[in-house]
């Protein structure tokens, strides 16, 4: 992408607030979306600042810092964008039949929705163009405010009359924006970027005000997520910096938020920092028809069963949000070829027939497994060996002749799947073998991380029709290790993000033998 470099950065933030704008709203109201599911009683659960007296008492935090590296190159500013959710608590009032008063009630039933009290977001930005120089030293700060306040908006019956009104309180909120560099040793000019986000509110629960999450979420930031820009500059990926910018990016430091790149693959001017944990260049897909706030689940089903809600749900459903009554409408109108679209996509191919060669296993018509070394690392043969020397004998009789069924393997005693062994450093591993435990920073979730340095026992050593090797490990001192190994749900690893541990006295398992 050409042209101003403020412009690219401008273009920039538009392109990452669909990434944005998936986490600011995720889990802001769930399936079935209506306000007396369960689902729907505890919320806002990602990038919620709370004030300091909720701090204390409620363990979550007022504040977020992320660290992260950049090269300033031409960039002579920082363009900074602070996005989060404030709480509006709203309430339902029925206007009196003679029309002089009003009466709050737990729903106003119409024709098209049965509204509800809700606690609704209302999005907020906070805008920062900073020149870099500005940021060296003390660094700069930004304070801002929010004044609550009052709204009401009338409800009309199918006639167009006054039945009844929605009003709105929002909390008064005050935060903090603080941004510092510092230069980093070398010749590459490259700076470390601090941002804090906190929240300084001053509430503390009132006479009558209950001392709770409740009382506190409408002084909290919710969904706090920064947007930073650097024209003509770039940031440097901290889950894959360049050689020589990995021991500053160690030692970058990020509490409760994770920075990305931003935008499509290739670009780097801006930076996403988010609540939650996202690869570089994240994208919403494009077989995604809209927001369902939900990206846990599947969107084919949640849509099915969207569509599948009865006409008071959905009555229920658009009188809770307007984003819900969004989803409601969304999925009643969604089009055959895009429910079509939902069913799946295929991202790419590749051969997998035949030999596999550059060092991962493949089986060869005989039922042998070929390999070698993995590139890059000598130490690691990839070659699986199954325990049985000859291909099985055929078994069930099939609509289409005899044969095995593939997803049945109790039907071959003699596959023993599981049962292979893998060669790290010259050692066989199998089932029974111990490993420590190395995870691989940029292909492994946080569950895996945590697990780092962890020793552990080898389970079973299994291959993938793509022909990968996976290492079925359970975790030395998990107390669930029992219940894993009757339910087969075992944790699992590459070959190169484990290591052997020699055990005196034990010979390497064999190759096709281990045991627990």
């Amino acid at each position: 992408m050409t042209g101003d470099p403020v412009d690219r950065v401008t273009a920039g933030f538009t392109e990452a607030r669909r990434v944005a704008d998936a986490l600011l709203f995720e889990g802001y109201v769930l399936y079935p979306y209506r306000a007396s599911a369960r689902k729907n009683q505890l919320r806002w659960q990602f990038g919620v600042l709370v004030p300091p007296a909720w701090q204390d008492a409620g363990g979550e935090h007022t504040w977020q810092r992320t660290e992260c590296l950049l090269e300033p190159r031409r960039a002579d500013r920082l363009l900074v964008e602070l996005r989060f959710l404030q709480v509006r608590r709203r309430s339902v009032e029925r206007l009196s039949p003679d029309g002089e008063s009003w009466t709050e009630v737990a729903e106003l039933d119409l024709p098209d929705r049965v509204l509800v009290p809700w606690d609704e977001g209302e999005e907020e930005r906070v805008e920062l163009d900073v020149p870099l120089d500005r940021l060296a030293g003390e660094g700069h700060t930004l304070r801002f405010e929010l004044p609550g306040g009052v709204e009401h908006e009338p409800v009309h019956d199918g006639a167009g009359g006054v039945v009844g009104r929605l009003v709105r309180h929002s909390r008064p909120l005050t935060g903090e924006i603080r941004l510092t560099t510092e230069p980093l040793p070398g010749p590459y000019g490259a700076l470390r970027l601090t941002a804090t986000v906190r929240n300084v509110s001053a509430w503390t629960p009132g006479p009558g005000e209950r001392d709770d999450r409740e009382s506190a979420l409408p002084h909290s930031l919710i969904g706090a997520h920064l947007l930073l820009g650097l024209p003509g500059g770039r940031f440097l990926s901290m889950a894959d910096p360049p050689e020589w910018a990995r021991p500053a990016a160690r030692t970058c430091h990020s509490e409760h938020t994770w920075p990305v790149l931003a935008c499509g693959a290739g670009r780097d001017e801006v930076m996403l920092s988010s609540p939650i944990i996202l690869d570089d260049h994240p994208e919403v897909a494009a077989e995604s028809p809209g927001p369902l706030y939900d990206a846990t689940e599947i969107d084919e089903i949640l849509s099915l069963r969207t569509a599948a809600l009865t006409e008071r749900e959905k009555r229920e459903a658009r009188g809770t949000d307007a984003r819900a009554a969004e989803v409601i409408d969304l999925v009643d109108g969604m089009p055959a070829e895009v429910w079509e679209r939902l069913h799946g996509a295929i991202r790419g191919l590749r051969e997998v027939t035949g030999e596999l060669t550059g060092g991962r296993a493949g089986r060869t018509s005989a039922g042998d497994v070929t390999g070698g070394p993995l590139p890059g690392d000598p130490g690691i043969d990839l070659t699986v060996v199954p325990p049985y020397a000859e291909p099985p004998a055929a078994g069930l009789r099939l609509p289409t002749g005899p044969g095995l069924p593939w997803w049945d393997p109790a039907q071959d005693a003699t596959s023993a799947p599981g049962r292979g062994t893998v060669t790290l450093d010259g050692q066989v591993l199998g089932t029974g073998s111990r490993v420590v435990l190395k995870p691989g920073l940029r292909r492994s979730d946080a569950q895996d991380i945590f697990l780092a340095g962890r020793t552990a026992t080898v389970e079973a050593v299994l291959e993938d029709f793509d022909g990968e090797t996976h290492i079925a490990v359970t975790v030395d001192g998990d107390p669930g290790t029992d219940v894993r190994r009757e339910q087969g749900r075992f944790l699992y690893f590459r070959p190169d993000e484990v290591d052997p541990v020699p055990e005196p006295g034990r010979a390497p398992a064999r190759d096709g033998e281990g045991g627990v």
